[in-house]
């Protein structure tokens, strides 16, 4: 299809890009990226913008969308070519992520899901794990989702309480995971719990990251939780009670797990950024709408200064937030 094609040539663009970035200061995009730009703009105008505030209001998860999209090749665009994907890069996600928050940050999040939970994977496993988890995202249109945050620990990584006991060539999880996006609908699990039980060891070897299936045994999925302007969104906690996982599908070393999800948060954080980008934009030209037909005095209120400023505030916070993601995407 013309958008996967589009993904295909974006990523060319993007290493050549990459390689002068530091030599050549530009805001522009190459024209590749900005056909991609284009193809997820049009996407999201046909499919995402008509059927936004249904999906808001029943709150049902957006399945459709999200198999057009994945047909389309609009999702997944971190994955390597050598597992199935394009491998585009953390400036083309933006890309992606700014278009689909323009539409709904609640659809936009159930897509870009995929970019939380597979980060870790393409940042720390093996061959093997990336061979097991990665292409099934390509093949058919999965979720996986990243469990991490806790009832007690969210930012606040290292106080994390779940707890992986070794034994033998398997590790036994308990413990409970909470505000998990795509917790209810992920095919698999990216999850981070303590090894260490000594309560005085150092983050950074306390941890262990593993990559699992979340249909095995012991896993609970809980009630569906609902987020302000985000209601189709899935989240939900998790609890893992004596879940065997394989060491096999540890994701990078023993004890470096924290490691793994604090690079994994450095890479992901501008989809966050994207997404809230997107979402001033469309802001913006909803309230420049409503100004061209609201009217008082006998004219569009968008002729009274007050709300010429208020316009002009919200260009000039969308432009400084758009530079500053687009940096950071580059950066990282």
């Amino acid at each position: 299809m013309l958008a996967s094609s589009l993904l295909s040539r974006s990523v060319l663009a993007v290493g050549r890009r990459a390689s002068s970035t530091a030599a050549n200061m530009s805001f522009d995009l190459p024209d590749e990226m900005k056909d991609l730009q284009q193809a997820m703009r049009v996407f999201v105008k046909n499919e995402i913008v008509p059927t936004a505030a249904q999906y808001d209001k029943t709150m049902e998860y957006p399945w459709e969308i999200i198999k057009k999209a994945h047909a389309a090749g609009l999702i997944n665009s971190q994955i390597p070519e050598e597992y199935g994907g394009p491998g585009l890069d953390t400036v083309a996600e933006v890309v992606l992520g700014e278009a689909l928050g323009y539409g709904c940050t609640g659809i936009g999040t159930a897509c870009m899901g995929n970019d939380l939970a597979t980060a870790p994977l393409l940042i720390a496993a093996s061959h093997e794990i990336k061979k097991k988890f990665l292409p099934r995202l390509i093949e058919e249109p999965l979720m996986s989702a990243y469990c991490v945050t806790e009832p007690g620990a969210g930012s606040d990584v290292a106080g994390i309480r779940t707890r992986a006991e070794k034994k033998g060539d398997e590790y036994i999880i308990n413990g409970s995971k909470m505000w998990i996006t795509n917790g209810g609908v992920a095919n698999w699990y990216f999850l981070l719990a303590r090894t260490d039980p000594d309560p005085k060891a150092p983050a950074g070897k306390a941890f262990t990251a593993f990559a699992l299936d979340a249909d095995s045994p012991g896993i609970t999925k809980g009630r569906k939780e609902i987020n302000m302007g985000q209601r189709c969104s899935d989240t939900r906690g998790i609890t893992f009670e004596d879940v065997r996982v394989p060491a096999s599908q540890v994701v990078g070393a023993p004890g470096e797990g924290f490691k793994v999800a604090m690079k994994t948060f450095d890479k992901t954080r501008p989809l966050v950024a994207a997404s809230a980008v997107g979402l001033i934009g469309r802001c913006l030209d909803e309230a420049t709408k409503y100004s061209l037909e609201r009217k008082t005095f006998g004219v569009p209120i968008i002729h009274h200064q007050a709300i010429q400023f208020i316009l002009a505030d919200i260009a000039t916070n969308l432009e400084l937030s758009r530079v500053l993601t687009y940096k950071a995407a580059r950066e990282v």
